[in-house]
């Protein structure tokens, strides 16, 4: 007889809301030293995959601190990603608090061991290098191909490097192991005017569009003042609904769009 094999295709629902924090390690961050740029990159490439960020926390290298904010944020969000702390140097504490966290042993990763060993010219893989392959056990990689040394991930935590560029080079090998609902769509319309000018008229198209967020942001360009509004949805015919509500008031009122 033949096989009859059913695929069944669970469909993600509009409602599935997929959502993600952000944990930034690092004293160098707080106090100032170092811009974080990682935040804006995860932000914009989590919501490509239709992952809606909601929180981000600095912390310092404060393996209590660390542990703790990792603990409640696991449990609230069905992603975790942490940024710095995980290089060769001895404040980089955060491979060993994550596995205090989940309670795993904090031992060396040997894929990640074969790895490096066979990144560096021999004899370069010394003690402080070796220190990037210490791991919570069980800890899945994230493979890097900028500069050899892997992230990680346990469970719904994946932890990532702080240097901006290497942290990008490392997001595309991870979007097949994130699930995502679906991507957020926005668009941009760019006016010649103040906030003040508009809040009303756009507080009346906001209350008429629950579903569709829309966000006013002041930019000071080519040495004039203006407001651009942005609106983002799954859907893109209520982009284009929001869309032509706003520009009927912009044109009742004769506000100049102005292409940025």
């Amino acid at each position: 007889g033949k096989f009859h094999i059913q695929i069944i295709h669970i469909k993600m629902t509009k409602n599935t809301k997929v959502n993600a924090a952000i944990l930034i390690i690092g004293n160098e961050i707080l106090s100032g030293r170092t811009q974080d740029t990682n935040t804006g990159t995860l932000a914009n490439w989590l919501n490509s995959i239709g992952v809606k960020l909601v929180e981000v926390r600095v912390v310092p290298d404060d393996e209590k601190i660390i542990i703790d904010s990792l603990n409640l944020l696991r449990k609230k969000y069905d992603y975790v990603f942490t940024t710095g702390g995980i290089g060769p140097t001895h404040d980089d504490i955060t491979a060993q608090s994550v596995a205090k966290a989940f309670d795993k042993k904090y031992e060396i990763h040997k894929e990640a061991f074969k790895i490096l060993e066979s990144y560096y010219k021999p004899g370069e893989f010394n003690e402080g290098r070796q220190k990037m392959v210490w791991m919570p056990k069980d800890a899945q990689l994230i493979l890097n191909p900028t500069s050899g040394a892997p992230g990680f991930s346990i469970e719904n935590v994946f932890c990532l490097p702080g240097v901006p560029s290497i942290l990008k080079s490392m997001l595309g090998g991870l979007k097949n192991r994130i699930v995502g609902g679906q991507p957020v769509l926005s668009n941009t319309i760019s006016l010649r005017t103040v906030e003040s000018e508009i809040a009303n008229s756009l507080k009346k198209v906001q209350d008429k569009n629950k579903d569709v967020e829309i966000g006013s942001y002041p930019f000071f360009h080519a040495g004039k003042l203006g407001v651009s509004i942005v609106l983002r949805s799954e859907n893109q015919s209520r982009i284009d609904d929001c869309n032509s509500q706003i520009l009927e008031f912009v044109n009742d009122k004769k506000i100049e769009v102005v292409d940025r």
